[in-house]
């Protein structure tokens, strides 16, 4: 089975970083893109390691950038008892297509580590 997603969309918001229990680095923003002729739509997009590092120093909103990674399902259940679920793009690879430039350098290129 393949699970593989490319987007191309614009950061909602400035990405958020925390750090896991085995302390590795995890950053999350949400992605709008364009999921129809008119219609735009909203994906939770969460990077890791190096991916994250990358994400919380040279993203901002209003980013457009390419995101490659796959879907992951998260399931739950309220205090009510109703099932739940949500999906987010967990992803593996960051191209960056257009930012105000802030972070870089004179050459955006040579300071991203991708």
């Amino acid at each position: 089975m393949i699970n593989q997603l490319i987007l191309i969309g614009n950061l909602g918001k400035d990405p958020e970083s925390f750090f896991g229990s085995e302390g590795n680095q995890i950053t999350s923003y949400p992605l709008a893109f364009k999921s129809g002729r008119d219609k735009t739509s909203w994906i939770k997009c969460v990077c890791f390691d190096n991916n994250a590092e990358v994400a919380e120093k040279y993203l901002h909103t209003g980013a457009r950038v390419c995101v490659v990674g796959y879907l992951q399902q998260t399931k739950w259940k309220t205090n009510d008892g109703e099932n739940r679920s949500s999906f987010e793009m967990i992803v593996n690879k960051i191209e960056f297509i257009k930012t105000d430039g802030r972070g870089f350098g004179d050459n955006p290129a040579d300071d991203v580590p991708i």
